[in-house]
C-alpha cells in the first residue's frame, strides 16, 4: 500500500510540473511572468519618452518577442518606439506594426 501511494505521488507531481511547461504556442508560467515584466518595462519607457506618444502604442510580448501596434504621428516617432523597445532588457526582437496617422 505504501508503494502504491508513493508511485501515485510521483506520477501526480510529474503531471503538475508538466502542466507548467511551455510549448511553441503556449508560454510556461515563468515565461508568462517574464513577458509581463517586459511588457510593463517597454510601456513605461514609451510613456516616459517625450518624442513618443506612449498612450497610442500597444505592447504585447510572447517569449521575449515584443510586438508594437497602434498609431504614430511621424515616421520618426514610429522608429523611436522600436529603438526604445529594443533597449529594454529581456527583449529578444521587436515587430513593428505601428501605423502612421
Amino acid at each position: 500500500m505504501q508503494m502504491i501511494r508513493r508511485q501515485f505521488l510521483m506520477v501526480s507531481s510529474a503531471m503538475l510540473l508538466g502542466a507548467c511547461a511551455g510549448t511553441t504556442t503556449r508560454e510556461s508560467t515563468g515565461e508568462y511572468i517574464d513577458d509581463t515584466a517586459i511588457t510593463s518595462k517597454v510601456k513605461t519607457a514609451l510613456l516616459q519618452d517625450k518624442q513618443v506618444s506612449g498612450l497610442n502604442i500597444n505592447v504585447e510580448t510572447f517569449k521575449g518577442k515584443v510586438q508594437l501596434s497602434g498609431f504614430a504621428g511621424t515616421a520618426e516617432e514610429r522608429a523611436r518606439a522600436v529603438t526604445i523597445a529594443s533597449g529594454v532588457p529581456g527583449v529578444k526582437s521587436v515587430t513593428n506594426d505601428i501605423r502612421l496617422k
